[in-house]
């Protein structure tokens, strides 16, 4: 093991780069900090940095990043960095995942409950003062499908194997079992899986194999009484098909947390659709999201500092 060197330079390019910058000095004062928010700071510092914090990096600036070693980012999707992978392969980047897990759930279970109880009809009655009774399943009767179980879908898995509902999932590997899942599909065989499930729940990461996942041949498959969610990204559905499938009734509804363009165009009929609930892309967004992320980036800075390996490392060549 080797001893801790103080002459490592962490550069800070994040909106809260001064909190990060506090944060680091208050655990690591022999680690000099630099706090660069904007693209022009960055470019001018980032020839001296060792390792940096940021979401994401101009392609252009790695020709000057002679001796960075690492980039820590601060969210769990790499995707914003994938375009510059063939340049950073001898840089070791990680990531924030296992912050995310139990908010996308809670966000994902009152969205499923919203949807199934129709909780925007509910509250357009209660406006008009109008009183409609009705009858509803319980969620114990109904099928959970999460496409995708790293750790954000095994959680929302997890909780929603806890209401009593069925849950299937589909992941890359399936030869060992999910906690909470039912039955797991492999990739190939996501169109077995779209037809069992009352609820899809999207929840993998952004990479060329995911870009248009879910297309009208996908959502042709799900059943009419069906309900997407998306809290992965905007480009694993194509969202003109979906439009088209929410106006026509091909399937119940959409809980839409992201999209292709983000923020949702004004012109954007998701807006206005009485079978939708479209989220400013929030359900990833504790109170406490900063801490979350330096509790992670605390250990790789302690870990870097004594050469060890880091953790949450993104495998570069599956984006992930």
């Amino acid at each position: 093991m080797r001893a801790e060197r103080p002459d490592v330079t962490i550069v800070l390019s994040h909106p809260d780069a001064e909190l990060y910058a506090r944060l680091v000095a208050d655990r690591f004062p022999q680690v000099r900090t630099i706090v660069a928010p904007n693209p022009g700071q960055l470019a001018r510092c980032i020839k001296d940095a060792d390792a940096i914090l940021a979401s994401s990096l101009p392609i252009d600036l790695f020709e000057h990043a002679k001796k960075l070693r690492w980039i820590q980012c601060p969210v769990a999707g790499v995707d914003s960095i994938m375009p510059s992978r063939e340049r950073i392969g001898h840089i070791t980047v990680t990531n924030a995942r296992g912050i995310h897990g139990d908010i996308i759930a809670d966000f994902v279970m009152a969205g499923i409950t919203m949807l199934h109880w129709d909780f925007r009809k509910l509250l357009r009655d209660q406006a008009e003062r109008r009183w409609t009774a009705r009858f509803v399943a319980p969620l114990a009767e109904k099928t959970l499908g999460v496409v995708g179980l790293g750790s954000i879908g095994a959680t929302i898995a997890r909780r929603a194997k806890s209401a009593g509902m069925t849950v299937v999932g589909s992941k890359r590997d399936v030869s060992s079992s999910i906690d909470g899942v039912d039955r797991l599909f492999a990739p190939e065989a996501l169109k077995e899986m779209l037809p069992l499930c009352d609820f899809v729940v999207l929840a993998v990461p952004a990479t060329p194999t995911t870009v248009s996942l879910i297309g009208a041949p996908e959502i042709a498959l799900m059943r009419r009484d069906a309900f997407l969610i998306n809290i992965a990204r905007g480009q694993v559905i194509v969202e003109t098909e979906l439009i088209k499938a929410l106006e026509a009734g091909t399937i119940a509804g959409a809980l839409l947390d992201v999209f292709q363009r983000e923020p949702l165009p004004l012109g954007s009929p998701l807006w206005d659709m009485p079978n939708v609930i479209a989220t400013p892309h929030v359900s990833g967004s504790p109170t406490n999201y900063t801490e979350r992320v330096f509790s992670i980036f605390a250990d790789n800075i302690e870990r870097f500092l004594k050469g060890q390996t880091l953790t949450n490392v993104v495998d570069l060549g599956r984006g992930y």
